[in-house]
């Protein structure tokens, strides 16, 4: 009998042995996490005889990751944080809190570094005539498979997230140079004898949802324009890249600004379907009536210095933002005089609104106070960057920074 005993033992040693190699070389194998469950399960069922299994495991949240022998009715009706948390142990179900749970015999807790993991419900185990079942004998080597499972499915599952937050941050890399390029480079604005125009554009995420442009209408005109996008993020940028192709296509001396907002208004409202709209301040200069027409689409109001009398004054004159309404009840179109030395400078609600440690927005004044100053645009917008910078303290910076500066000669 001893002999025979010892004989069992040993086999059942060998058995334990080349499983685990099995699996191990299933998961070297990288194989899929329904391959090695099918293992799992064959292993449980086929070789320790056991007819019920339930296996959870937390990722993100606890579920069910494999249900065999019984309904799948009975796992959904077992919740894990109220009915299995408490068990620390190898336990025997003769009783439990949860009915569902009496349909099976044994519940095997997994912790990896003292936390659970996965928790294995078996039941019909197979019995022998004489003795104990060599399944109840060995519950801790299904503990220990199990663990060995449940960590390479989460390893599988945190190499997978990896490979996609590369390729993530890999389109977000190729998006933000791609947004750059339709951006105008600050250099390249118009410096000449009629008009010269700065601009700064700091983006909060890899891209962003601001925007700014500037175009020779013809050889009298100039267009500009400067625009932000609700909420933030890829949605938004992808809403502001489409946005940048219509203003290129649509902004032209051949429509009114009206026009040119009624057509912008449609297009937004046919790509962000109602959930998001984008503000915008459009204008356009006649540098030789001197006369500055503008549309503020619900943007943040620009600031103008007038240059004979050296006084500030918002342009507020527009209508609601684009793609709001499918149809802008009303548009006002707002006009002035530019007198020489005349200033304007416009930015997104990331200027205007940055707090500080105290909760203080940055507000329009210190824009005010810098252009007023008898120095160029450049030094306009360089200096209110310093000053957004000092004023926010040790906080970040919460939104896109978008500025565009025009100065009149």
């Amino acid at each position: 009998m001893e002999q025979k005993a010892s004989s069992k033992r040993l086999q059942f040693s060998n058995f334990k042995l080349e499983t685990i190699l099995d699996i191990t070389l299933a998961i070297n194998d990288n194989l899929p996490v329904s391959d090695l469950l099918k293992q799992f399960e064959r292993i449980l069922k086929e070789e320790l005889n056991i007819g019920k299994m339930l296996v959870y495991n937390y990722d993100q949240k606890w579920k069910c990751l494999l249900t065999s022998g019984i309904h799948r009715n009975v796992a959904e009706s077992i919740n894990v944080e109220s009915d299995l948390l408490f068990y620390k142990q190898i336990t025997n179900l003769s009783v439990a809190l949860n009915p569902a749970l009496e349909l099976f015999d044994v519940i095997i807790p997994v912790y990896h570094h003292e936390a659970p993991i996965a928790y294995v419900i078996i039941g019909d185990i197979d019995e022998e005539q004489a003795g104990m079942s060599p399944t109840i004998k060995h519950l801790h080597f299904i503990q220990t498979l199990t663990n060995i499972i449940i960590v390479a499915i989460e390893n599988k599952r945190l190499f997978d997230e990896s490979v996609r937050q590369e390729a993530i941050k890999k389109e977000l890399e190729l998006a933000s140079r791609m947004q750059t390029m339709l951006i105008p480079n600050p250099n390249a604005m118009p410096n000449n004898d009629s008009i010269h125009a700065s601009a700064y554009y700091n983006p909060h995420y890899d891209v962003g949802g601001d925007y700014y442009d500037f175009i020779r209408l013809n050889n009298k005109e100039y267009g500009f324009c400067i625009a932000d996008v609700s909420g933030k993020g890829i949605s938004a940028a992808l809403l502001m890249s489409n946005f940048q192709a219509n203003i290129r296509a649509l902004f032209s001396a051949n429509y009114t600004l009206t026009e040119t907002a009624v057509k912008l208004n449609d297009r937004v409202m046919q790509s962000a379907k109602g959930e998001k709209f984008i503000t915008l301040f459009i204008g356009r200069y006649n540098i030789e009536t001197r006369i500055l027409e503008y549309i503020n689409a619900g943007h943040n109001p620009p600031v103008f210095l007038d240059g004979d009398t050296n006084e500030t004054s918002t342009l507020t004159k527009g209508c609601m933002g684009m793609g709001m309404f499918e149809e802008i009840p009303v548009i006002n179109v707002g006009e002035l005089k530019v007198t020489k030395g005349s200033k304007l400078v416009c930015f997104t609600d990331g200027v205007e609104e940055l707090e500080n440690n105290s909760n203080q927005m940055f507000g329009i004044e210190p824009v005010e106070e810098v252009m007023k100053k008898r120095i160029g645009i450049n030094l306009i917008i360089d200096e209110i960057i310093e000053k957004l910078d000092k004023h926010r303290q040790n906080n970040d910076f919460f939104d896109d920074v978008t500025l565009l500066g025009v100065e009149f000669h």
